[in-house]
């Protein structure tokens, strides 16, 4: 069956960085698209950022361009978020999602 297991959230102070992953097994991997969603208490689901099968198309919510970075390593079958600049609006639960498969979250905490 699918699997999406994200690691690597925590509490970092604002400016700081993280990197997320976000291991997938049970469907196609290498040719599959693959998602970064966050979900900050009491708001809406929102995309963060996505990624091509071949890693050649990336596209970004606006309020994390220029900071957030994804990226894939089809033969550790791991996806990849580098969060730089973090700011404390950037705090919310962030998921792994391919089609319409979701991994369990990991917590990404922005406070001084």
């Amino acid at each position: 069956q699918v699997q999406l297991v994200e690691s690597g959230g925590g509490l970092v102070q604002p400016g700081g960085s993280l990197t997320l992953s976000c291991a997938a097994s049970g469907f196609a991997f290498s040719w599959s698209t693959m998602s970064w969603y966050r979900q900050a208490p009491g708001k809406e689901r929102d995309m963060v950022a996505s990624l091509n099968d071949l890693g050649n198309r990336k596209n970004y919510a606006d309020s994390v361009k220029g900071r957030f970075t994804i990226s894939r390593d089809n033969a550790k079958n791991t996806m990849y978020l580098q969060m730089n600049s973090l700011k404390v609006e950037d705090t919310a639960v962030y998921y792994c999602s391919t089609a319409n498969y979701w991994g369990q979250g990991t917590q990404v905490t922005v406070s001084s």
